[in-house]
């Protein structure tokens, strides 16, 4: 028995030996991360930033590429300075900013490379790149930041910087690291993940003098970065252009769409700011600056800014209207302004005049026939009822809900419905004479400019859009992918169209006629929004040509006064740029209307 025992004793001895003769076979020979860690101190990883994605025109000219740059890494267990001043002179920071510095390095790992030192430029780095060696733990990672040939565009660009700490909790893919650099805004944050790309590390010998020595291991552990992808956006770059330009020392916003394809083909913010301030160094005192600015250059009016539609909601309630079957063209109604103000000199209009003459009682008087049909007993009911049928073709024509453009923060606007209504007026206490001033485009309706300018889509397609996007393809190293969007119909019929162009190109011709231009025939509608607290907002909205149109465009100028001077006048401009490609020196005086301010003086 004791004999059984003492071989049972020698075997276990035995098993958890060659248990540990396993393990350190494993560690040692097997695992290359160990034999890593134990050279360690003579290997520098060096991480190898991919090239982030171009972003192209649709010409293929280049909107924004890459610039190479030099950030210094810091790894605080191998930290040997000397001389603190004459280290801190290469960088021009005092003492204090380099006790700050290595004191976060330290927080975030003391074994482990963190940023030290950011973005030095080719010509910066040249300088010091001899002195560098001589201090240990310091490397140089080179990477690249953002260049932008042209000032334009930063608002739908929008910008990339460094990756925060909420960010790198929520990154369930675990690609981001401290130090990575990430879309924030517009179009470099809604195609990161096309644009970023992948990077990968290189594993270099260095002498205890911080020197390179060659690759480890002939390379063997290295992997390559592999460059984002680039993306063909839908801008023309010289409309964009020539657009921000009218709009220099204004507030406002211009969208212009391609009807047919739903591209966008110019996107402007005034005021804007050149988007080279938010790449590079300084990216953070730059950005507090345009924060701090009271205009709110980084306020995406396109897409953000909400104003009362005006005059030019009259055509949606006209298009409701008359698939209603509540009018017809013929329908006459006597201009009455004792229920509601008007202008111009009119009287008894049908639908086309009264589009043209833009008569608000017609369009009162409409809006109450789409209200109160009579579906239901009772006043109160009866608006209900119309109410959320007029609801449903609002959202049908992109009112009220986000179109889906694809850069983020899109404001939806919006449409007030019966449980707006309840909550301000409770339940059953409301009714059509509560409501009119939606009639006229007023009162708690709110648009965007986009969609607006998707308005003018859908009149220039007859009764359908695309949904307005900012990118129309995406350019990999192998193929290109053209991206798809289908149509989306309005639930208006094709035929109640032809009323509601034919008077908006009157109205080119007539009120509007600063935005004609030569041989183009442009359908429009002017717009003034009204503001309690200064001038009005003048407003536009127009595509063309009117048979087989080619861009559709809205225009807002904050505090300019009626639609059909400035905004009308950049319209036309911008269409003759566009469909001609110049515009005609005989207009110059337009253009210099629009830049030195003269509709000011009408004001």
């Amino acid at each position: 028995m004791i004999e059984n025992r003492k071989y049972i004793i020698q075997g276990l001895i035995i098993l958890v030996g060659l248990v540990f003769i396993g393990k350190l076979f494993s560690i040692q020979v097997m695992d290359s991360r160990y034999k890593l860690a134990a050279e360690n101190n003579v290997i520098n990883k060096v991480v190898q930033y991919p090239y982030r994605g171009l972003i192209l025109d649709r010409n293929n000219k280049i909107i924004v590429h890459n610039t190479p740059v030099y950030d210094i890494m810091v790894v605080p267990k191998e930290v040997e300075v000397e001389d603190t001043t004459a280290f801190c002179n290469l960088f021009d920071i005092t003492e204090k900013e380099f006790e700050e510095k290595i004191n976060k390095a330290k927080s975030y790992s003391y074994i482990k490379q963190s940023l030290f030192f950011p973005q030095l430029s080719n010509e910066e780095f040249a300088k010091i790149q001899t002195r560098l060696v001589e201090y240990k733990g310091f490397y140089p990672v080179a990477r690249t930041v953002r260049k932008y040939p042209e000032p334009v565009l930063a608002n739908g660009l929008g910008y990339i910087g460094e990756v925060s700490k909420r960010q790198l909790q929520r990154d369930t893919s675990n690609y981001y690291k401290q130090g990575d650099f990430i879309g924030i805004s517009g179009i470099e944050a809604a195609y990161e993940e096309e644009l970023r790309g992948k990077r990968g590390v290189k594993y270099k010998l260095v002498n205890v003098r911080g020197i390179e020595k060659g690759s480890f291991n002939d390379g063997q552990f290295d992997t390559l970065s592999v460059p984002g992808n680039n993306l063909v956006t839908t801008i023309d770059l010289e409309l964009q252009k020539y657009a921000e330009y009218l709009m220099e020392d204004k507030v406002g916003s211009i969208v212009a769409i391609e009807p047919s394809t739903g591209e966008i083909l110019a996107f402007v913010n005034s005021p804007s700011y050149d988007p080279n301030l938010l790449a590079g160094r300084n990216y953070s005192k730059n950005f507090s600056k345009l924060n701090q600015d009271t205009l709110k250059p980084l306020f995406n009016r396109p897409i953000m800014a909400q104003y009362r539609p005006g005059s030019v909601f009259k055509l949606v309630q006209s298009l409701i209207a008359l698939q209603e079957g509540v009018i017809r063209p013929s329908t006459r109604t006597v201009c009455n302004r004792g229920i509601i103000n008007c202008h111009g000199a009119h009287t008894n209009e049908d639908l086309h005049g009264a589009i043209k003459f833009s008569c608000n009682p017609y369009f009162y008087q409409t809006f109450r026939k789409i209200i109160q049909q009579g579906e239901v007993e009772g006043m109160n009911r009866d608006a209900r009822v119309g109410l959320t049928k007029w609801n449903n073709y609002l959202s049908d024509l992109g009112f009220g809900r986000k179109l889906g453009v694809d850069i983020p923060n899109e404001s939806k606007g919006l449409v007030p419905d019966t449980t707006y209504y309840d909550y301000y007026y409770k339940r059953n206490s409301w009714n059509f004479y509560t409501i009119y001033s939606l009639s006229i485009g007023e009162g708690e309706l709110l648009t965007t400019p986009l969609q607006v300018a998707n308005l003018a889509s859908i009149l220039a397609n007859r009764g359908y859009f695309i949904r307005p996007h900012m990118v129309k393809g995406i350019d990999t190293p192998d193929s290109y992918y053209k991206l798809e969007f289908e149509k989306e119909k309005t639930g208006i019929d094709s035929v109640h169209f032809k009323t509601v162009v034919d008077a908006m190109a009157e109205i080119v011709d007539g009120t509007a006629r600063i935005a004609r231009v030569k041989d183009v025939e442009i359908a429009g509608k002017t717009g003034t929004v009204q503001n309690k607290n200064s001038f009005d907002h003048s407003a536009f909205m127009a595509f063309a040509p009117k048979e087989n149109p080619q861009i559709a465009i809205s225009v807002y100028v904050e505090n300019a006064g009626w639609g059909g001077g400035v905004a009308a006048a950049i319209t036309g401009l911008l269409i003759e740029k566009y469909i001609k490609g110049e515009v005609a020196s005989n207009r110059a005086w337009v253009e210099n209307y629009v830049m030195t301010k003269a509709y000011l003086n009408n004001l």
